[in-house]
């Protein structure tokens, strides 16, 4: 049985991607299509045919977008969130489990869209969108892999490795969630990851939304059996 998170100290932390899994759609995608110049789509499926990483992919996008931030932040603010999340967020919260958004995706939107939400402070880890004057913009990526393994703008096994708390739920539903799904102890899956985690062998809780993943969190709260790696981890951490 996993302790209960609410008891301290707690070792869990919740990594919840945010593209597809707390937002309804990419919100990147939908910026893209939206300001981006001419182009973008072909490097797009230079990434999907596993020719460059997102990393570079995101930041030759990021060149082509010609956005004020004024219109950016109006636009990013009518996209909207998975209804269930505001419950899971609540959930975490009551049970002292930290929760932090980390995404491959891109800090402003994030956080523009994360405040319309009015759920008050939550840390995101993200390439961060810099303004660069006009309607041109970069990207930076301050939370890539150091040693090039990773060629992910956000490197989520990095981030998951510097968080407080030795045992990690993940959230997710795609490709920047592939590497850290087989590190983490628990996880929710949706889209893509269940098919990925199916084939690596990882287990995992096929999610359809928020809802599901706050009810496969209670049923860990409540004391449902971990798999065999995490509940060794555990007894490990408890000595």
């Amino acid at each position: 049985m996993p302790p209960a998170p609410s008891s301290p100290p707690s070792l869990w932390q919740a990594i919840v991607d945010f593209d597809g899994t707390i937002s309804r759609e990419d919100t990147t995608d939908r910026v893209l299509e939206r300001f981006a110049a001419p182009g973008w789509e072909e490097i797009e499926a230079e990434w999907h045919a596993g020719l460059i990483g997102s990393r570079a992919c995101m930041a030759r996008q990021v060149d082509l977008l010609r956005v004020s931030p004024d219109a950016l932040d109006t636009f990013a603010a009518t996209l909207e969130i998975d209804p269930g999340f505001p419950d899971f967020a609540r959930l975490c919260r009551r049970h002292a489990i930290p929760l932090t958004i980390v995404s491959d995706g891109l800090d402003r939107t994030i956080r523009t869209v994360m405040a319309r939400a009015g759920l008050g402070p939550i840390p995101v880890v993200a390439n961060e969108l810099r303004w660069r004057g006009g309607d041109r913009w970069r990207l930076l990526s301050p939370h890539a892999a150091t040693g090039g393994a990773c060629a992910s703008g956000t490197c989520k096994c990095r981030v998951a490795a510097q968080l407080a708390r030795p045992l990690n739920l993940l959230v997710g539903d795609g490709r920047s969630d592939f590497c850290i799904a087989g590190e983490a102890d628990l996880v929710f899956a949706k889209a893509s990851l269940v098919a990925h985690c199916v084939q690596a062998g990882i287990p995992h809780h096929p999610i359809a939304d928020f809802a599901d993943a706050s009810a496969h969190l209670e049923a860990v709260l409540a004391g449902a059996t971990l798999p065999a790696a995490s509940r060794q981890r555990e007894d490990k951490i408890n000595g």
